[in-house]
């Protein structure tokens, strides 16, 4: 059963920057991006589904929900409305950004950026720890292979094309031996059985509204995961608006003007006039970043090079 659920936002919207974003980590077999819309698969009321999101007329995005109990629509857009950030006030936030000398051509030529949300805490919490020192796309292709292993299938009639399976719950990942399945580092594989147990446990693990520091030290008190990975799920999961994980390697590299990288406690520091809107000044630094990168022809982009370890950080997985 197809329903159409319409998103108001306050306009301007800037669509091909968040479908850009959620496209370039969008997991196998839970999410598929194409040119114009999102899609991926639900669980709601017991039962799985599928959801996509594309421009609606006039100022609105429009979701199309294909579920076989209508009892669930009334949780759809509490749960995309945060995801797309719909009540964002885009002009309060430029306003306050544009303040910052560095950060106001960007918001000049972005306007309406969002900052992407999340359907679901603990998915992206996971998709996070599998970030962890590694590439964006390093982190989608685990990804992938965590939910081909202990996702559960999703059958043809209630899917689409590429979407083939449910992001496995904590309850399929409590026992799992996600390392070793996955080929990745032991102490990762144990952050995500630790933080399975505690969603197990707790399920208000990633209710919103406790405010950004309560958040990241509920977060940070588990095994595995450290401020980087805190801020990153406050950041898009938690819907913080003033979450920063200064330690990104991104963000550095997007401040460096030619005299070299801010260390993390300087972009603290310099971040102190963003607030309380430093996740939006996060997302257009990640995007001005990626433009510039995106704009470097291949032929000048330097070979690929034996990368020594790398700090507790990440890419925005």
């Amino acid at each position: 059963m197809t329903h159409i659920i319409p998103l108001p936002y306050r306009p301007p919207y800037d669509w091909p920057a968040i479908l850009a974003y959620l496209g370039g980590r969008a997991i196998p077999g839970v999410e598929v991006v194409t040119t114009d819309a999102y899609a991926r698969t639900v669980f709601l009321g017991g039962r799985p589904g599928t959801i996509a999101v594309a421009p609606g007329q006039g100022d609105a995005l429009v979701a199309t929900v294909d579920h076989p109990d209508p009892a669930i629509l009334p949780d759809v857009p509490a749960r995309l409305r945060p995801m797309f950030d719909c009540d964002a006030d885009p002009a309060v936030i430029a306003a306050a950004l544009s303040r910052d000398p560095d950060l106001a051509p960007l918001v000049a030529e972005r306007p309406g950026l969002r900052v992407p949300g999340a359907w679901d805490g603990f998915e992206i919490a996971v998709r996070a720890i599998l970030g962890q020192q590694v590439s964006v796309n390093a982190a989608t292709r685990l990804a992938g292979r965590l939910v081909s292993a202990f996702g559960e299938p999703v059958l043809p009639e209630r899917g689409a094309v590429g979407l083939t399976h449910l992001f496995p719950t904590p309850d399929r990942l409590l026992d799992a031996d996600i390392a070793a399945t996955l080929g990745m580092p032991g102490a990762r594989g144990r952050a995500i059985g630790t933080l399975a147990a505690e969603a197990h446990a707790n399920p208000d693990l990633f209710a919103r509204g406790r405010g950004l520091d309560p958040a990241v030290a509920a977060l940070r008190a588990m095994r595995g995961i450290g401020e980087w990975t805190a801020q990153y799920v406050a950041l898009r999961a938690l819907r913080e608006p003033d979450a920063l994980p200064a330690a990104d390697l991104a963000l550095l590299r997007s401040l460096d003007t030619g005299a070299g990288r801010p260390t993390p406690a300087q972009l603290l520091v310099r971040a102190e006039a963003w607030r309380p809107w430093r996740a939006y000044a996060a997302v257009h630094l990640w995007t001005s970043d990626a433009a510039r990168i995106a704009a470097v022809p291949p032929a000048a982009k330097p070979a690929a090079k034996l990368r020594l370890p790398r700090p507790a950080s990440g890419h925005g997985p």
